[in-house]
């Protein structure tokens, strides 16, 4: 025989205009007006003695806290422009969606926006099933019977007389090839995929018992090919045997006659074997009332399993033993050497299964991240649309409190502005009394001088011990 041919972390965006000072904690009457520079004033402090819960500790300068804080501002912002895309990503949820009740009692016509948000929900979640049983689905054969058709041919070469360039001795080839009948795919498939095996039997008398027979079978480095040849040397006529061996995808096995006629199945699937075996169980009430794990043979099963009573774990070691190979698929041919039957093909149609072609646009259905792309986009830009209406939102409830109370709003938002700036600037005690001459006449105050003092002096005399080497008493 011959060979075969053969997602960066999103910054969350400001909710103020250009201009209009930022607000603090979603409402509108905080933030920070101005960065200042430290109002003067002194602070006392120790190391280690109590310091007045009014008085804080020595602090850094304010322009310097600033400078510091912005920088730790920008390596963040770094370090979220890096990878934030994908956990901001994973932070964006439904209820991110969702209009606030305050916009949708301003705007009546939002309710259609949530109704489409409310379809979209049931949307996905019927999205979301079938994907699920698409993905069941495929994990089953999903197969479709189809035709193939066997083309059998063969051609004679008659010897030659001595000293002519050609073969002196009289010999046929014999072409084994098929195709499947109104394949729709654009990758058709090769005719030796459809089996396990191929045996051709050749005349014993003619061929001897060591030479007559010639086979294929498939193994794990086998190139698929588009037919078989086989060229021998003859000049008669040669009946053959072709031994077709089907490659079944998932496995399929011959059942024992007895069984196969009780049952109603010839060659099947182990699967399929046990899901009738199961019905037949089932429809005759073989399975023990009150030991469900047991099955009451009847005469048939008896004369076919050998046993008046089994469990249904015993079922697939029993059942091994009546199963069998599938018969292979016989063709009787007769290789001829006329030179008029030359051009004469013998045609069979066999029943082969092949894939389903949706079972294909299921995989691709699934793999395919085109659709998932576009949605992204659109939600993304849901997103960013929400958070524009809840700004411009907050910059309506921004104006309309000025417009309807300014001196309170204003004196609401110095305040706001003052406890804010105390935060940033991390400044301890109250620098608007600490710049008044009553603060500095009160009675603790000379207590508190001397603690400062004190707490210098020390601190000094430890930098002066640690220089020297040596101890200062």
């Amino acid at each position: 025989m011959y060979p075969p041919n053969i997602l960066y972390q999103s910054d969350t965006k400001s909710l103020n205009r250009p201009g209009m000072p930022p607000t603090r904690g979603g409402g509108p009457l905080g933030g920070v007006v101005s960065m200042g520079a430290q109002l003067p004033g002194p602070s006392y402090g120790s190391g280690s003695m109590p310091i007045r819960q009014a008085m804080g500790p020595p602090s850094m300068d304010a322009s310097r806290k600033r400078f510091l804080h912005h920088q730790q501002q920008q390596q963040q912002q770094q370090q979220g422009a890096l990878g934030g895309l994908r956990r901001g990503a994973k932070r964006r949820k439904m209820a991110d969606k969702v209009l606030p009740q305050r916009i949708r009692d301003l705007v009546p016509e939002s309710q259609a926006y949530m109704d489409l948000l409310a379809f979209e929900r049931k949307l996905d979640q019927t999205i979301a099933r079938k994907r699920m049983e698409i993905q069941e689905a495929i994990k089953k054969p999903i197969t479709q019977k189809r035709k193939l058709r066997i083309y059998i041919s063969n051609t004679y070469t008659p010897g030659k007389l001595e000293g002519e360039e050609a073969e002196k001795v009289s010999s046929w080839e014999l072409r084994v090839e098929g195709k499947l009948l109104e394949d729709p795919g654009k990758q058709k498939r090769k005719f030796s995929s459809f089996f396990k095996s191929l045996v051709i039997e050749l005349d014993k008398e003619l061929y001897g018992p060591d030479n007559h027979l010639v086979e294929w079978h498939r193994m794990p480095t086998t190139q698929e090919t588009d037919g078989f040849q086989v060229k021998r040397p003859g000049d008669v006529n040669v009946k053959c045997t072709l031994l077709l061996m089907l490659d079944h995808q998932p496995p399929q096995y011959k059942l024992d006659p007895r069984l196969a006629r009780l049952l109603g199945v010839h060659t099947q699937t182990r699967a399929s074997i046990m899901q009738a075996l199961w019905l037949y169980i089932k429809n005759n009430k073989l399975q023990d009332s009150h030991e469900k794990e047991y099955i009451n043979c009847n005469r048939y099963f008896r004369q076919i399993f050998g046993c008046p009573r089994m469990r249904f774990s015993e079922i697939p070691m029993k059942l091994a033993g009546l199963l069998q190979h599938p018969d292979p698929i016989i063709i009787n041919h007769i290789i001829s050497v006329d030179p008029n039957d030359q051009k004469k093909t013998a045609c069979y149609d066999i029943d082969v299964e092949v894939d389903d072609p949706l079972k294909g646009q299921m995989n691709s259905f699934l793999s395919s991240t085109t659709n998932q792309q576009e949605i992204a986009a659109l939600e993304m830009k849901i997103h960013e649309t929400i958070e524009s209406i809840n700004q411009l939102k907050t910059q309506r409830d921004f104006m309309l409190s000025f417009s309807n109370n300014p001196q309170d709003f204003i004196q609401d938002w110095l305040k706001s502005q003052c406890r804010d700036l105390k935060l940033m600037t991390d400044v301890a005690g109250n620098p608007e009394e600490e710049r008044r001459t009553e603060f500095y006449q009160a009675a603790w105050l000379p207590e508190a001088v001397g603690r400062y003092i004190y707490s210098k002096v020390q601190q000094r005399k430890q930098e002066l011990e640690q220089v020297l080497g040596i101890r200062l008493t």
